[in-house]
Parts: C-alpha cells; structure tokens; sequence
C-alpha cells in the first residue's frame, strides 16, 4: 500500500473518531515519577476509566509511558507511531494539545 493510501486511511479514521466525540484533549501532560494510581486518577477525572483508550503524546515520556503500561484498557504512543488499526481500535482517543498541533503542522497535501 502506497504513503497516499495511509494517510488517508489515517485521517478518514480520525475524521470518524472526531464526528463520533471520541476525542479528549488535554494539556501537556508530565509526571514527576511513575505511578500508575495517579494515571487511573487521570482517566477518572476524565471519564475513561472504562473506555479502551489510544493516549497519543508529541514525544517520548518515560514516566507517562510506565504509569500506563499496567493498564490493559489503555495504549500510550507516540503520535508519529499511531497508526490506523490503533485508532479505530480505540473507543477514545486521548490527545495533548502538542500533538494537535502538529497533527495540524504534517503534510496534510500528501492526503488530498
């Protein structure tokens, strides 16, 4: 399958999750140390803590990677990582504000 055909599988699957209102977007998010409570606070405060989760974050993060890597519900990546299946997988996707951004900032003509 050629770049072309991806990218618009792609962003029609995040078009669907869009229209659908399962997207949540949050600000930046860091931890300190890894805790996996504080990350299960997180989801409840936000109402995903039943919800299969994809957590997309602009760049690697230690700490939020190992805070959710114990929950079964939720999958964090990289937004460069993502892929299709992940995100029609999902019953929510959990966004930061960065990783709007440049969903916004990447090469949107390939697509069209």
């Amino acid at each position: 399958m050629n770049k072309q055909v991806k990218n618009l599988a792609f962003y029609s699957a995040l078009s669907y999750k869009a229209k659908s209102n399962s997207i949540v977007v949050v600000e930046d998010m860091t931890m300190e140390t890894p805790s996996t409570k504080a990350f299960v606070n997180i989801l409840n405060s936000l109402k995903l803590s039943s919800a299969k989760t994809l957590f997309l974050l602009p760049d690697f993060n230690d700490n939020v990677f190992l805070s959710s890597r114990n929950l079964q519900k939720v999958k964090t990546d990289v937004f460069y990582n993502s892929n299709t299946y992940d995100v029609l997988n999902a019953g929510t996707l959990l966004l930061t504000e960065n990783v709007v951004k440049q969903f916004a900032e990447s090469d949107l003509e390939e697509v069209a």
